[in-house]
């Protein structure tokens, strides 16, 4: 998939299309193919017949997701395999030996841009970060959607509410999240990247309670794997932008099961400079030299 050296995973950009095309559709093409669907039956079908479509749609959204499915496991591994080598992305940990199988990390993944395409770079089904398991936390509407529910319930992901968060982390999973989330593609701009995290605390609270390391993590790149405008529009397959994910030490947190607001503000507040440090740092190197990133 990639070699690694130092803490730097390098996927190598794949030429087979009938691979990593298919993988970026199953990945990110339910969408779309849900919207098409819809359309063409609305519009070309007969009532009957349209209908049928919508309660098809309807059971798919119903059926419960196996988790543990033999075949969800196998296809997870096959679409983070072609998803990181497509672009290609390359996944740069700082310190690698600070990471322990056995515990659970908070994982704070900026910004969201269009879509945060990199994230799974950092799933167990990528097998490259030395975490036992891992959950990514996203929208719940996501949920709603058919066969992409299932397809991303295979890869690691989990509605983002309170609840799935605390007992994942309780479970052992370690917990990946934009903190910024969709509200940051309401704020970009072209030439800068946006993180919406000063409102955003809630993440760094479930931390403290729990006493796990928090770790800021930054994806150069990904704003350009889109054409996108205000509000922003997307595009069904992504232009294969090379991404460069740098993932930061994790901000070692004493177990505090009721911190105040201060407390909470105080940690956050490191969250967010280790953040922007780790941006500074690697900006460079990713070939960003002058690009800047403005924290809201």
């Amino acid at each position: 998939m990639g070699k690694v050296f130092n803490g730097v995973e390098e996927f190598s950009e794949s030429r087979n299309v009938f691979k990593t095309v298919p993988a970026l559709v199953l990945y990110l093409g339910a969408i779309h193919f849900n919207l098409a669907l819809i359309l063409w039956a609305t519009v070309f079908l007969p009532l009957s017949k349209g209908l049928l479509v919508f309660g098809l749609l309807l059971v798919f959204v119903l059926i419960p997701v196996d988790e543990n499915s033999i075949f969800g496991h196998k296809l997870s591994k096959y679409i983070c395999k072609h998803i990181c080598s497509y672009f290609p992305i390359t996944l740069h940990v700082e310190e690698a030996k600070a990471f322990r199988p056995d515990q659970a990390y908070v994982f704070g993944y900026e910004p969201h841009s269009v879509f945060p395409i990199g994230i799974v770079a950092l799933g167990d089904s990528t097998g490259f970060m030395p975490l036992a398991k891992t959950k990514f936390l996203a929208s719940s509407a996501v949920f709603y959607i058919p066969f992409l529910r299932h397809i991303w319930t295979w890869l690691g992901f989990t509605p983002v509410t309170k609840q799935n968060f605390i007992s994942s982390l309780e479970a052992g999973y370690s917990c990946i999240l934009v903190p910024g989330g969709v509200r940051e593609t309401f704020f970009m701009e072209p030439g800068c990247e946006i993180a919406f995290l000063k409102q955003r605390r809630g993440f760094v609270r479930i931390a403290l309670q729990m006493g796990l390391p928090l770790v800021p993590v930054f994806c150069f790149g990904q704003t350009k794997a889109y054409k996108w405008w205000k509000p922003p529009g997307r595009s069904p397959i992504p232009f294969k932008n090379p991404l460069y994910i740098v993932v930061g030490r994790p901000i070692e947190l004493e177990k505090n099961p009721e911190p105040t607001m201060e407390q909470v503000a105080k940690v956050h507040s490191q969250f967010v400079e280790a953040l922007q440090d780790l941006f500074d740092r690697h900006k460079a190197h990713a070939g960003y030299t002058n690009l800047e990133l403005k924290i809201f």
